[in-house]
């Protein structure tokens, strides 16, 4: 029997729908909620509903066909919006191609411990078990030069891409790693992976100014290995210091060029220069700006080759690190997802290759079984769920096409401005790249202080009973240059506050939660109020009356060690309660009575708690309140 296939749309028998008709239900919704009012027009609900991102790129909240799609060509041409590549075998950092491989990315491991003995045991586990490339950071401390040898004991280097971090010692680290594969008679054409020479990228962590012309040097020590490239444009010290994505995008394009220039400078022709350089950004639990940006990046390093006059040559090599600026030191086990969501957005986004960072990065050094996950994130990404088996997943999202366009126009308008400046080593001299990202930082700071961009198991859900693994301190990265900041770094000094004063007095700062009506009517704001100063390491406890008695729930008060309380109850009940209670808590003692709720004007309250209110600012009060030490 033949089945119609009209049978078997799940649209048949509906009324097409249009934007119209979504938008006049939207509506509906947004007069529920308040955020809309009776006579909002439906052409509005567009409005309401997007959001803007760090760069003002504004997220509509439909995307539908365009009448002109954007030409994003096909994975493998430019302007690669798609990928790089025009197939993913996932064969190292060099691009090879064994025959037996599973399809994706390179799957690449970070070391920077001090001890080249544990260095050299973590990389043959990692290589043994699911790695496909090293990435050695001599620049974190106590690693140097001379020690690759003991480090790459035992590391077939014609199979395992080699990718170097060594600042102002990127010379001296490519002679020692080049002079070891000679000493075992590996063939220089054999060799694959980075020398790693970013010397302005070295600029923005450092503030020392980087030296252009040891790129010629390292490019003419990379010209005998077809897969070994000599330059790396790593712009994740712009994204830790609390950049936005096109900031980062534009930092890349214009160090980039910058790099063309001192590399044709130094006699490489242009398509040579262009593939010398691989890029690094960093790869957020926003998986779809992380999407973007990778593909905005792509598209954006395509239009420097055809403004160049080569457009194959801007073929950009990418290499997707998760970020350090998202990773936490409280609820270190949350960043896991926080981990695999980036990862999945780097593969999904055309990553050629990834490192995930272990869950423990923010303690020390990450134990065994911290390096396992970490790599076995990414096997399960590509072994289990054969996502590198997919180009270009996202293509054709109209919303992942229309943020892309608009990110990469974004970061032109940025790298633009750069090379108005002088370029990026004046940029950076001068302070521009600086101030720029500071005020990116200030705006991101303020959403963090106030949640709406919540930090789980920080900001939200924190656990105070959380018991931290211990780990060996890890070396101090080079300073001097941009700040590195940390995403839950406000809430965690703050936790670091409360923690000095339990262990100098053998109790925890707390909260008395006065409560109002029955256990229905005050939990989901007593709940919100605990999660609130819990975030800042406080405790809370509740104490109430069935009749709601202000005197008695007073009394409650008084016999409990806080010296600030905060009622929750409900809307409703808070126009009779709230003032007599909060008076009578203030004459038992109370220096601070808090409200969980909107700002009224409730007669004896002192401040207010609720969603989108400074929790930073109300955490620093209470401590005050409750003479904390800072």
């Amino acid at each position: 029997m033949t089945v119609p296939s009209e049978s078997l749309d799940p649209a048949v028998g509906f009324p097409p729908a249009t934007p119209d008709d979504w938008r006049r239900l939207a509506l509906g919704v947004l007069r529920k909620s308040g955020a809309a009012g009776p006579d909002t027009p439906a052409e509005h609900v567009d409005e309401l509903l997007a959001t803007t991102t760090y760069d003002g790129v504004r997220l509509a909240p439909l995307h539908t066909r365009p009448a002109a799609p954007p030409d994003v060509g096909v994975p493998g041409t430019a302007p690669y919006v798609r990928g790089a590549q025009a197939r993913r075998d996932g064969g190292g950092a060099g691009g090879t191609d064994p025959a037996e491989t599973v399809a994706g990315w390179d799957v690449r491991q970070r070391y920077a411990d001090p001890d080249p003995k544990a260095v050299r045991e973590a990389m043959l586990t990692d290589l043994a078990n699911g790695c496909t490339s090293v990435w050695i950071d001599l620049t974190a401390g106590g690693l140097h030069p001379t020690d690759l040898p003991e480090i790459l004991d035992g590391v077939h280097l014609e199979l395992a891409p080699v990718v170097l971090d060594a600042g102002a010692d990127s010379v001296a680290a490519a002679k020692a790693l080049l002079t070891l594969a000679d000493d075992r008679g590996v063939e220089r054409g054999a060799l694959a992976g980075c020398l790693g020479a970013d010397p302005l990228g070295w600029q923005a962590r450092t503030g020392q100014p980087g030296d252009l012309a040891q790129l010629g040097v390292l490019a003419g020590y990379a010209a005998r290995s077809p897969g070994l490239r000599a330059v790396t444009v790593d712009v994740t010290a712009y994204h830790d210091a609390g950049g936005s994505d096109a900031q980062e995008i534009g930092c890349a394009l214009a160090t980039g060029l910058a790099y063309l220039r001192a590399l044709t400078d130094a006699g490489l022709d242009l398509p040579a220069a262009f593939g010398q350089l691989e890029f690094r950004f960093a790869a957020t639990t926003d998986q779809f700006a992380t999407i973007a940006k990778l593909r905005a990046a792509r598209q954006a390093w395509a239009r420097v080759g055809q403004l160049c006059g080569v457009p194959e040559a801007g073929r950009q090599r990418q290499h997707a690190v998760t970020s350090a600026a998202m990773m936490t030191a409280r609820d270190p086990w949350v960043n896991m997802l926080r981990t695999t969501v980036a990862c999945f957005a780097a593969g999904v986004g055309g990553a050629d290759a990834v490192t995930v960072a272990p869950f423990d990065a923010r303690l020390g050094l990450p134990d065994g079984f911290a390096r396992r996950i970490a790599r076995n994130t990414q096997s399960v990404l590509l072994a289990e769920t054969h996502l590198g088996r997919v180009l270009d997943p996202a293509g054709g999202s109209w919303y992942v096409e229309q943020f892309t366009s608009d990110l990469a126009a974004t970061a032109w308008d940025w790298f633009t401005e750069i090379e108005r400046a002088g370029g990026a080593a004046a940029a950076l001299s001068a302070g521009l790249i600086a101030d720029r990202i500071d005020a990116t930082w200030q705006r991101r700071a303020d959403n963090l202080a106030h949640r709406r961009d919540p930090v789980t198991g920080v900001s939200e859900f924190p656990n105070l009973d959380e018991r931290l693994p211990a780990r060996t301190p890890a070396p101090v990265p080079p300073g001097g240059g941009l700040p590195r900041r940390f995403h839950a770094g406000g809430f965690e000094a703050r936790r670091d506050r409360a923690d000095a004063y339990l262990a100098a007095t053998g109790v925890r700062p707390s909260v008395f939660l006065a409560t109002l009506g029955p256990l229905a009517a005050h939990s989901a704001r007593a709940g919100f109020a605990g999660n609130l100063f819990a975030a800042g390491g406080i405790a809370t406890t509740r104490g109430g009356d069935p009749a709601d008695d202000p005197a008695a729930i007073a009394a409650a008060f008084a016999a409990d060690p806080s010296t600030v309380a905060c009622i929750c109850g409900t809307d409703a009940s808070y126009p009779a309660a709230a003032g007599p209670l909060a008076a009578a808590l203030t004459a038992a003692g109370a220096r601070r009575v808090w409200l969980a709720g909107r700002p009224a004007g409730h007669d004896h309250v002192d401040g207010y708690l609720y969603t989108g209110c400074d929790a930073t600012a109300v955490l620093d009060a209470t401590f005050d309140d409750l003479e904390v030490p800072r």
